[in-house]
């Protein structure tokens, strides 16, 4: 007598008459007479299709459950009632949101909100949701129905039906509601993000974190899709000599720390040199800085490398992965971007992020002021402009004495503000202050007219810049403030090119612009020794709407380069052993760059902050409003960790 007692399933892919089966189930059999085993003898047909139909079905279970209501109470979501759903029975699950009348209640979840109703003479249940604290949270069952047409709300996509309420449960009362989760009554940041957990609940932070987790989605497929493999590299690794501060983490060896990376960036050149040549990561990382509106102490950014490449390629990867991955609420893109030098970007804008929404872009006059006893900056005098004119010439006392003060923190320039009623008095002003020839080469060149607005700076020419690339973005945000349309709308990504490898620091030393692994041009190279402050990097920047969202370079694949230049930086070449050592092995050409995710996602929200994109952010001064982290920690631990705390 044959019995079955198991089905086993093979893994393996078996094709048969050129269909590929996934899954195959084999039926094993005990002959109980000999207690031997043995497979029956089975009509393979039959098996074949019986395995096709099970997993086919089983496919359309899981697809079937492929939703925001499986493996839950409810069977539909607050946001997704509508007209076609009138006569079905529902459940739902979420807050109260507010009750009137003893009769209209507003359930909400993270989808959206539905109006419920009670039925006529229902007491007893009157009574008790009339005692149910809102943002408690219940379940509903009911019945759907259409509104009458004059209780109908447009505002809402539910706002055609409500739901006759059959059965109500309390699930959980709220007792402590340190605010109401009404927009009308929306609190300042610092109680929101002491109480998270409450301003999670609000439809615009269901909105942002919903389209962070859809957007990172979307280019993780895309990256994948593209050949590429996502690794995970260490968060705990050694300090990095160079760029921002870092965290320091205790151990149990005395005296030495782990510290919490800066960036993936060492992890990510290692990984090309081991053969990993198209490498992305979701990084977490991690700054000792203050918080400000687009930064965090610990934040995300969309790591990528690759080998064999150049800046074209890195560009057009990252070009065609916006255009894949663009959502569809933003303003579109063009597929290319634009891309300004370095130089261009300063001279023009005052800034190597420039917002190019807008015109008004700075101008030069150094030719004319240069002939003057003015230049003692000698080489690096510049004299410049910008000029706004009649309808853009807004100039408050405040906001002028705003620009006053904001001159005065550069000190090696003369700053100069003129709305000009009377271009004659205007004339007259810069005869006295320059001299006759002047005063007018400058009228002639600046096309001065009545009503104009100019700012004007001359001195040390990076202050000058740097001054003027503020002010034109002040005064625009003013202008804006007061109701005028400067910018033009849309995303405006402009890559930036052709970086300076080095600063040089006021003590004559050298820094990275952007990090010691950064490739120097190829056609700068031979200034190395005489002149490493005029060499320009194979670094780029992407900008958007004059904020930078992305950065990477070209890296240093020469071990004997790579130790020149950290000897330039005077850094301890012995502390970078492990990258020399790596670079020596046969490390190909690579390079890559990294998405600042929240700030990426601050733009295209439209957030005041980055904090608005992120669940758990921390507070202005780096602390966690929320647990009030950090904290103190026990002697013992301290003692475990060799750390006295000295006052």
């Amino acid at each position: 007598m044959l019995r079955i007692i198991s089905r086993t399933l093979l893994q393996n892919s078996i094709t048969r008459n050129s269909y590929e089966l996934k899954r195959r189930y084999i039926y094993l059999f005990i002959n109980e007479d000999t207690q031997t085993n043995e497979y029956a003898s089975l009509n393979y047909n039959r098996l074949f299709s019986t395995s096709v139909y099970l997993v086919d079905e089983e496919k359309e279970n899981i697809k079937k459950k492929n939703s925001k209501n499986s493996y839950t109470y409810r069977n539909i979501t607050c946001g997704d009632l509508r007209l076609d759903n009138v006569g079905s029975k529902v459940t739902l699950c979420g807050w109260l949101e507010f009750q009137r009348l003893s009769k209209f209640i507003i359930l909400r979840d993270g989808y959206g909100q539905t109006q419920l109703i009670l039925r006529e003479n229902d007491e007893k249940l009157s009574n008790l949701i009339s005692k149910v604290p809102f943002e408690s949270i219940v379940k509903v069952s009911g019945t759907v129905l259409t509104r009458p047409k004059d209780m109908i709300n447009s505002k809402l996509p539910t706002g055609e039906v409500e739901v006759l309420i059959d059965d109500f449960e309390i699930l959980n009362k709220a007792t402590y509601l340190p605010f109401n989760v009404r927009d009308f009554q929306r609190p300042k940041e610092a109680i929101r993000m002491k109480y998270r957990y409450l301003d999670l609940r609000f439809s615009d932070m269901q909105r942002n974190l919903r389209e962070r987790s859809t957007l990172l989605f979307e280019m993780r497929k895309f990256l994948i899709e593209s050949s590429f493999i996502e690794v995970e590299t260490p968060t705990l690794f050694k300090a990095t000599p160079g760029g921002a501060q870092e965290f320091i983490v205790p151990t149990k060896f005395p005296g030495q720390f782990y510290s919490l990376v800066q960036s993936p960036q060492q992890f990510k050149q290692i990984l090309m040199a081991g053969g990993i040549d198209r490498y992305f990561q979701v990084a977490r990382c991690y700054r000792d800085e203050t918080s400000r509106p687009d930064r965090q102490p610990e934040f995300t950014q969309l790591d990528i490398e690759i080998s064999f490449t150049t800046i074209d390629g890195v560009m057009e990867l990252v070009e065609d992965l916006m255009q894949k991955c663009w959502p569809n609420f933003a303003d579109t893109i063009p597929h290319r971007f634009p891309r300004l030098t370095y130089k261009y970007a300063l001279e023009m804008y005052g800034s190597d992020k420039p917002d190019t929404s807008f015109d008004f872009k700075i101008q030069n006059c150094s030719s004319i002021l240069q002939s003057t006893n003015l230049n003692i900056y000698k080489e690096k005098f510049g004299a410049y402009y910008i000029k706004f004119p009649k309808e853009c010439a807004v100039l408050g006392k405040s906001v002028k004495g705003e620009f006053e003060s904001l001159a005065k923190q550069f000190p090696l320039l003369k700053f100069i503000q003129s709305k000009i009623s009377d271009s004659d008095n205007w004339i007259t002003r810069m005869k006295n202050l320059f001299s006759s020839e002047i005063a007018w080469q400058l009228k002639e060149e600046i096309e001065i007219k009545d009503g104009d607005l100019l700012f004007l700076a001359y001195g040390d020419k990076s202050q000058v810049l740097a001054l003027l690339g503020k002010i034109r973005l002040l005064h625009v945000n003013h202008l804006e403030n007061n109701g005028l349309k400067i910018r033009r709308p849309g995303m405006h990504l402009t890559w930036i090119v052709d970086f300076p490898l080095f600063d040089q620091n006021d003590d004559g030393s050298l820094s990275s612009v952007h990090h010691p692994f950064t490739a120097p041009h190829p056609e700068d190279i031979h200034l190395i020794d005489e002149a490493p402050t005029k060499m320009r990097s194979l670094a780029y920047d992407l900008v958007l709407n004059g904020n930078e969202i992305a950065g990477g370079s070209i890296r240093v694949h020469d071990p004997s380069l790579q130790e020149k230049i950290l000897s330039l930086l005077n850094i301890d070449v012995d502390s970078m052993k492990h990258i020399i050592e790596m670079l020596s092995s046969g490390c190909p050409p690579h390079g890559g760059i990294a998405l600042g995710a929240d700030r990426f996602l601050s733009i295209l929200l439209k957030t005041a902050s980055i904090r608005d994109v992120i669940a758990f952010p921390k507070g202005f001064e780096g602390r966690d409003p929320l647990s009030g982290a950090p904290s103190e920690v026990a002697e013992k631990d301290l003692k475990m960790y060799h750390i006295k705390c000295i006052e």
